[in-house]
């Protein structure tokens, strides 16, 4: 749904409001969150302008601006972020039975091949982008394929929505299909000019993307390190530590190096804006390694418990004493659900396997703030302040009758919060907001 408004015109809207500053797990809750129970947003050429309580916001807004109200039972908050996750997947969301290599190769790698049809690329974008917003996420960090055209037409699709995402072009030189694969110089050139491309173009960002390890030959992974190392500000993203069988795998394959993650170190491929999926199965030293070089973990729970890889313990990758970034993730096709409140929803129960607990504060933090700082983006997207970028949804606390009922029980807003994150879906999207303008409203609910 587009906002009538023109694109100069300030957008405001109403209601309660919900955001973060600082580091939620390292500052605590107290310090870091802020609530508004009833604050205006106003927004202006895509980012947000106004922000405060509303007595104090109304008087400050441009003449005859319209402010949309929202009621008591909605709160507005930045829009989620998704930080791992693959479009072309997007076909092959709960394919049955199978565990990561097994899965790889019976589901994946036959869909990927689809995506050296351009025109099947820019439908697939289309669908999954369209999925993102019904669920509230802003912010896409995704996979293509090893094909350059699904990088373009991700990137075509997601420019026309005027979304901040960032993605990058697969590579690959061995174990996997021939259709699927590249070279090293092939691999190195085909990204090279897609950086050129689209890296900052807009509000795209390019993402430097090897697979992972067993898909890359030690040429490759030469070349992916410099490609990305002669292009400072783009991103690294790939796989470490998912399923016990794949480390044994890549110390197989590289069994003069430590173990998984100083695959990547020893290739230049750890630092600031470098994101690897999973990190189930790191070691002391290789978390205390991802600390020292600015690394961070998309945390994959829907996926890791689809799979039956394990249990990433969250509470120990934030320890105080060297705490990695980490932000949330889908990761689909693997991962179920488009919807962060479902990805909140496993993230507490792989939480409670290890041991630990996890607020409901805590969570709400990860998917916004906690994720944008996992990007080193945290100066413009995750939080809703003055000066950041408009990305807005809203959310209906009372989405579904059973959730509408369990809140007529609820005491504060932190159980509100939990109930949120463990009973909603994509239903409770009332409306997401990017760059300051509205390009998704949900349609009417009659639960009568």
């Amino acid at each position: 749904m587009e906002n009538e408004q023109s694109p100069s015109a300030t957008t405001a809207i109403r209601g309660a409001v919900l955001t973060y500053m600082g580091d939620a797990f390292l500052d605590g809750i107290d310090s870091t969150m802020r609530y508004e129970s009833d604050a205006i947003v106003a927004m202006k050429d895509g980012k947000i302008t106004h922000f405060g309580p509303a007595k104090d916001v109304q008087a400050q807004l441009p003449a005859g601006t319209q402010v949309k109200q929202y009621g008591k039972d909605q709160l507005i908050l930045a829009g989620f972020i998704d930080c791992h996750v693959h479009y072309p997947q997007t076909q092959i969301i709960g394919a049955y039975g199978e565990q990561l290599i097994d899965w790889l190769n019976k589901y994946t790698f036959v869909a990927e091949q689809q995506f050296a049809d351009k025109q099947h690329a820019s439908d697939v974008a289309k669908v999954f982008l369209k999925e993102c917003l019904r669920a509230g996420t802003t912010t896409p960090m995704a996979y293509c394929t090893v094909h350059p055209q699904s990088v373009d037409a991700y990137f075509e699709e997601a420019s026309a929505l005027n979304m901040r995402t960032i993605a990058g072009k697969i590579m690959m030189d061995r174990n996997a299909p021939d259709a699927l694969t590249d070279t090293p110089k092939g691999g190195y050139d085909e990204t090279k000019s897609l950086i050129d491309k689209w890296h900052g173009k807009g509000r795209n960002l390019y993402c430097v993307t090897p697979r992972f390890a067993p898909t890359s030959s030690p040429e490759q992974m030469e070349m992916t390190g410099a490609v990305c190392n002669e292009n400072p500000g783009t991103y690294l993203q790939s796989h470490v530590s998912e399923n016990r069988g794949e480390v044994a795998w890549v110390k197989e394959l590289y069994p003069d190096l430590k173990g998984y993650l100083d695959t990547y170190d020893h290739f230049k491929q750890l630092g600031p804006r470098a994101v690897y999926g999973h990190g189930i199965w790191l070691s002391e030293e290789e978390l205390q390694r991802c600390h020292e070089t600015g690394t961070a973990i998309a945390h994959c729970p829907t996926s890791n418990m689809f799979l039956g890889s394990g249990h990433f313990n969250l509470k120990n990758a934030k320890d105080p004493k060297r705490p990695v970034r980490v932000g949330l993730a889908t990761d689909l096709g693997a991962g179920t659900s488009f919807s962060m409140l479902q990805t909140l929803n496993e993230t507490y129960k792989a939480a409670q396997l290890n041991g630990n607990k996890l607020s409901a504060g805590e969570a709400f933090y990860l998917a916004t703030r906690g994720t944008a700082q996992a990007l080193y983006l945290e100066d413009k997207i995750g939080s809703i302040g003055v000066g950041m970028e408009a990305d807005v949804i809203v959310l209906d606390l009372k989405s579904t009758p059973i959730i509408e009922y369990r809140m007529r029980y609820c005491q504060d807003l932190e159980e509100a919060l939990f109930i949120q994150m463990t009973m909603a879906d994509d239903r409770a999207v009332q409306d997401t907001y990017v760059a300051g303008k509205l390009l998704y409203s949900r349609p009417q609910q009659n639960y009568a």
